[in-house]
């Protein structure tokens, strides 16, 4: 059985990180010559940490599925980037960072990495500037910041509406001169189908060639996955399509703990369902709650036009229940919310399924302008997708899949439980808990990717200096290799009649509907059941067209489908056991008489470390205790 060792330094909260650096090893410049490091993802982890890696000498190899790295689902990330700069001067401070994200995660997460991560995001927003990215500014040529859900500063440094691309064109113009300098090599239009693992440590990776359907060998001394997160798994989310687990999902068979997978954000402000044939929803900017206001009619299944009902009969429900946050309670709060309201028969639209989100009182007081300069992106999104003009009248919302807080388990080095193989971003589970609030996550890839990582590796790499390069000819690389080329040729031998995104969209109805926002044991247990019943269909039924060698984007799904199955198992596997409502993970189970998550911080204040044990194998949980020493561990209360 493996041991956790989260590798916490000792002493004050807010000298930790930078004791602790200056005790790590640390590699040469000339010896980092000789180190090889490989990044699969280009996103805003990604890119950051290859460029940093890059930068430092290292020879770095970087992966990513898609044709460049600005196709990154970073892009997708609007609102904004958390920083701890204090330039409001409303009593903001690294440690207000630090406790608001300890308590919008529900007292879920590590305390020393969710202070790293406030530490250092003062620096990423420096470096960020210093690229280039065009970040708001005031009057006076300030950066501009607002505020976000579940906090009440405003700390959020934003860019209109594409924060996400923006900051990703400024990590990848720093990526590029790497490449351009000759310490990365890019491969595009590769997907990692395994890790190679030789004497125990993470040593390379196996790739498939989406053009010619090649499979090749990729070693290293080290691994880095920054590969983002599964919220795909629910096939309806507000993520890219290309987004998936399998490069997680094959380092945890392989040996790396998954952490709390059933923790994954449900994000209050999208685009509702529109018709059956949609394959992803769009993300609406949580700061719009920052103007806008949410409510629905006080008459059950009221089917005026929005511009019809008087204000007298609007419920604006989240001011009504949180009136200390208002409309920017945190995501788990406000979907929840949303939820119960269309439940209860008080839902907007002719589904029911949405409540309004309602700018008329901020264009009244500042301005059809002012919104426009703030959102103005994010309207013309909304008009061309749903055909109405939000400001004229309310846009409609709804819940949707969106970020995933369990990811593969890391120690305080970013390292996982596989000597060698790191995990940055979204594809670890170390800094957000229960629940991430709003414009944290680019904070933490940013943070992870340019500052931590290219610390914490190089002690690690310490040792590795008179390794030499790592051939590829060895067994372990065979033997990986035959592997994903069995694998493959049993997917194409299936011959059945159905698509994979066929299944993909029935396995995600049976997650949402049974492991989603509103969870209970028989449900649960339901959802295994359901999912073993399609899974069965599925190599059974499932059809690939075409052969594998060649541009084959049905091989390529089904191979994410297959993961997404024992994704889903192991989501409720999770769920079940943590007998107590905190964050996201709400279970109907476990509630206040108000409605809201009830934890169990006796039983349940640990991170669920689980080891692959096989196909349909009863996973082994582990657990790492979670300490509060600074702190007081209480219920949470936006009200």
């Amino acid at each position: 059985m493996q041991q956790l060792n989260s590798k916490i330094p000792e002493g004050p909260l807010a000298d930790k990180w930078s004791r602790y650096k200056a005790s790590l090893r640390l590699v040469s410049p000339a010896n980092k010559k000789k180190l090889e490091i490989i990044v699969v993802g280009t996103g805003l982890a990604g890119a950051s940490a290859a460029s940093a890696l890059g930068e430092l000498g290292y020879k770095v190899k970087a992966f990513c599925f898609q044709d460049s790295p600005r196709r990154a689902h970073s892009v997708a990330a609007q609102g904004g980037i958390n920083a701890a700069k204090n330039y409001k001067n409303d009593n903001d401070s690294i440690y207000r960072l630090f406790f608001d994200t300890i308590k919008g995660g529900d007292y879920r997460a590590r305390e020393a990495n969710v202070y790293r991560a406030a530490e250092v995001s003062n620096l990423v927003i420096d470096h960020y500037t210093a690229l280039g990215v065009p970040f708001a500014r005031d009057y006076g040529g300030a950066l501009d910041t607002r505020s976000f859900g579940g906090v009440q500063v405003s700390r959020t440094f934003y860019a209109k509406g594409q924060t996400g691309q923006q900051c990703l064109l400024g990590a990848y113009s720093s990526l590029t001169r790497q490449i351009a300098k000759g310490t990365v090599k890019m491969f595009s239009r590769r997907d990692m189908l395994d890790l190679v693992i030789v004497e125990g440590k993470a040593r390379g990776i196996i790739t498939r060639n989406l053009v010619s359907g090649e499979l090749e060998r990729h070693s290293a001394h080290a691994v880095v996955l920054a590969t983002g997160g599964y919220g795909t798994v629910f096939y309806l989310s507000t993520l890219g399509l290309g987004s998936n687990a399998s490069a997680a999902w094959n380092a945890h068979k392989k040996g790396a703990l998954f952490a709390n997978p059933s923790f994954i954000q449900i994000h209050p402000t999208s685009i509702p369902v529109l018709n059956d044939y949609q394959c992803k929803l769009t993300l609406m900017s949580e700061s719009l709650r920052n103007d806008g206001r949410v409510w629905v009619s006080k008459e059950k299944g009221d089917k005026r036009h929005p511009t019809e009902i008087p204000e007298e009969e609007r419920d604006y429900y989240l001011e009504r229940k949180y009136p200390a946050f208002g409309n920017l309670v945190p995501r788990d709060v406000a979907s929840r919310a949303a939820k119960e309201r269309c439940d209860a028969g008080y839902g907007a639209g002719d589904s029911g399924l949405s409540v309004y989100l309602d700018f008329k009182d901020a264009i009244d007081a500042h301005g059809k302008k002012a919104i426009q300069d703030k959102y103005g992106n994010l309207f013309e999104m909304y008009e061309k997708i749903t055909g109405i003009n939000p400001y004229n009248q309310p846009m409609r919302i709804y819940p949707a899949g969106h970020y995933t807080m369990g990811g593969l388990w890391v120690d305080y080095n970013l390292m996982t439980t596989i000597p060698g193989l790191f995990a940055i971003g979204e594809s670890n589970f170390s800094d957000h808990g229960a629940n991430r609030l709003g414009a944290n996550s680019l904070m933490q890839c940013s943070g992870d990717g340019y500052f931590i990582l290219p610390n914490t590796i190089g002690d690690y790499l310490a040792d590795e200096i008179r390794t030499g390069k790592i051939p590829t000819d060895q067994q372990p690389f065979k033997e990986a290799e035959k592997g994903v080329e069995e694998k493959i040729q049993k997917f194409m031998a299936i011959g059945g009649r159905k698509s994979a995104s066929s299944f993909h969209k029935r396995l995600g109805k049976i997650m949402w509907d049974h492991c989603g926002m509103r969870r209970d044991a028989e449900g649960l247990q339901k959802g295994k059941e359901l999912l073993n019943e399609l899974e069965e269909e599925f190599w059974k039924d499932l059809r690939i067209p075409g052969n594998d060698r060649e541009i084959n984007q049905e091989l390529e799904k089904a191979l994410k489908v297959a993961d997404f199955f024992e994704v889903g198992r192991l989501m409720c596997e999770d769920a079940i056991q943590r007998e107590e409502s905190c964050g996201a993970h709400f279970r109907e189970e476990h509630q206040t008489e108000t409605g809201e998550a009830k934890r169990d911080d006796k039983n349940f204040a640990y991170v669920a470390a689980w080891e692959y044990k096989g196909h349909r194998e009863k996973p082994d949980m582990h657990k790492e205790p979670l300490r509060f020493e600074h702190v007081e561990i209480k219920e949470r209360s936006y009200k």
